[in-house]
Order: structure tokens, then C-alpha cells, then sequence
């Protein structure tokens, strides 16, 4: 298991959260998504690493900005 934390840029509200985490969970090896809205980060436990495209993708469907 590998876990990583994610920096995301524009979520401001309980949907934010909710998108980004569904859109997250979706990247396939991932096995739970804890986003954490007031820290503007997603904590994500996948099988194995993720390619950071992957989650840029993700997290760009969702409607916000992977940062870094």
C-alpha cells in the first residue's frame, strides 16, 4: 500500500470535497480517498503508486487544480 498526500487548489464547500474525492477514488488501484477541505489536500491509499498524470486528471474532472 502506498499513501500520498495531494495538494488541491480551489475547493471551497462540502461538494468540493465530495467531487474530488469521487473523481479520486475512480483512478484505478486506489483503495480510499480522504479529502480534507480546510487543509485543501487529498490524503489517497492506492495499491501501488499512482501515476501523478492520473490524479492531475482526476483532480482536473473534478473541477479543481492539482498543485505541483
Amino acid at each position: 500500500m502506498t499513501t500520498t498526500t495531494y495538494v488541491i487548489k480551489g475547493m471551497t464547500c462540502g461538494h468540493c470535497v465530495s467531487s474530488v474525492g469521487t473523481e479520486l477514488g475512480r483512478v484505478p488501484g486506489v483503495t480510499d480517498v480522504q479529502v480534507d477541505l480546510a487543509a485543501g489536500e487529498a490524503t489517497v491509499t492506492s495499491d501501488q503508486p499512482l501515476d501523478v498524470q492520473d490524479v492531475r486528471a482526476a483532480v482536473d474532472e473534478a473541477g479543481y487544480e492539482l498543485v505541483g
